[in-house]
């Protein structure tokens, strides 16, 4: 039972931290970089607003209640990274990270939704026949959230060292992770099977 347990919780863990799917640890970098260790309950919130996103789609993709076309997800995962990434480089200078908070939640929550329905196909074949899906989503949903608390705190604490001792301005360091990570992020989509269907 404890063996099942942790199989499950660490298949969740080398979901986000697989080196192949590093979609999902991008997402995050740019989630957590507008913040400091002192706003860890608001990044945690997001964090699991993520995370339940993720899971609710698992669970509607599990039950076969929805079908979505993959390349249509594999191209949106991309485009959603790029849109946090964005909206951090034009709100890098506002110092009041408060404003539309239930709107940021919103968001996030859905995004989750669309990087989910990215996993749905292999964690359908992960299940496979299984009675407790529910227990087993719940499993790897904790594993899922304790791999982003990780992403999540090594972002902060490189945002720690960037402002502290490389003496980085709020703004520059958020300025600079985005754009790395667009600039990732932008070839992903380029080579999205979806555009190259359309061209």
């Amino acid at each position: 039972m404890l063996e099942n347990f942790w199989f499950n919780v660490k298949y969740g863990i080398n979901h986000v931290l697989d080196i192949n799917g590093y979609d999902h640890v991008l997402f995050l970098m740019v989630l957590a970089v507008p913040y400091v260790f002192k706003d860890w309950k608001r990044v945690l919130l997001l964090v699991s607003m993520f995370t339940l996103g993720h899971t609710l789609s698992l669970v509607l993709a599990a039950y076969g209640i929805v079908s979505v076309n993959g390349k249509l997800v594999e191209f949106l995962i991309p485009v959603t990274i790029i849109i946090a990434a964005i909206y951090n480089v034009f709100t890098a200078s506002k110092r009041n990270k408060n404003s539309k908070v239930s709107l940021l939640f919103f968001t996030t929550l859905f995004f989750g939704l669309v990087h989910g329905l990215g996993f749905a196909r292999e964690f359908k074949m992960f299940a496979g026949q299984s009675e407790n899906k529910i227990e087993l989503l719940i499993e790897f949903a904790l594993g899922i959230e304790i791999a982003q608390v990780i992403i999540v705190f090594v972002v902060l604490f490189l945002g720690f060292l960037c402002q502290t001792f490389f003496r980085f301005t709020r703004r520059d360091w958020v300025m600079v992770l985005s754009s790395i990570v667009i600039g990732l992020v932008i070839p992903m989509i380029a080579q999205s099977d979806l555009l190259s269907q359309a061209s």
